[in-house]
């Protein structure tokens, strides 16, 4: 068994759980904390950002879901993934700053964007949209969302969570959850589909 900083540290490898890490970071193997982060900083950073679009914030609510992650450590108990578990604090700190930071979007100007967007096909220099066009339409359309319907949307789509687990995570409903993704499904094939 190798040894950091004068804490036994089991060797890290591939077959081992998030959660086995997360429990192994609790008793003291930074190791494991390494591990943890590089499996799941991808994933993290995706949600928060589709979440919340201004980078500035994204990176900051990044930081702070890390920091509260790593301050609960010796209290986490195995209850759900810990992606589920790091994405609860990660959605608890989202919604704390959407409300203090409302009106979040404004429904006009994304409009606005959209009619640009949708001009007549002969005023556009391309018929088809490029991929990044597509990207941007996606965007515009998860901004018009209403938070719960798009946090329930980027769960489902970027994370690849379950119903069970977005309900257990924003602390709603199963029916709540298939609710808010049938609207914000419906909503944003209409968007791209104008």
């Amino acid at each position: 068994m190798r040894r950091r900083f004068g804490v036994p540290c089991a060797p890290m490898d591939a077959t081992r759980s998030d959660e086995d890490l997360m429990l192994a970071y609790a008793r003291g193997d930074a190791l494991a904390f390494d591990a943890l982060y590089a499996r799941t900083r991808s994933l993290l950073y995706r949600f928060i950002l589709r979440s919340v679009p201004d980078r500035a914030v994204a990176d900051e609510l990044f930081q702070e879901t890390w920091g509260r992650a790593i301050d609960a450590r010796a209290r986490y108990r195995v209850e759900a993934k810990f992606s589920t578990w790091l994405l609860q604090i990660a959605h608890n700190l989202i919604v704390d700053h959407l409300r203090r930071t409302r009106p979040q979007a404004d429904a006009a100007e994304a409009e606005r964007v959209f009619a640009q967007l949708d001009a007549p096909e002969h005023e556009r220099p391309e018929a088809a949209l490029s991929e990044f066009e597509q990207r941007r339409r996606l965007q515009l359309a998860l901004a018009v969302l209403p938070d719960e319907q798009r946090i329930a949307f980027v769960l489902r789509m970027e994370s690849g969570l379950g119903l069970e687990d977005i309900a257990r995570l924003t602390g709603t409903g199963h029916e709540t959850v298939k609710s808010r993704l049938r609207y914000a499904f419906a909503s944003i094939r209409q968007r791209l589909a104008e």
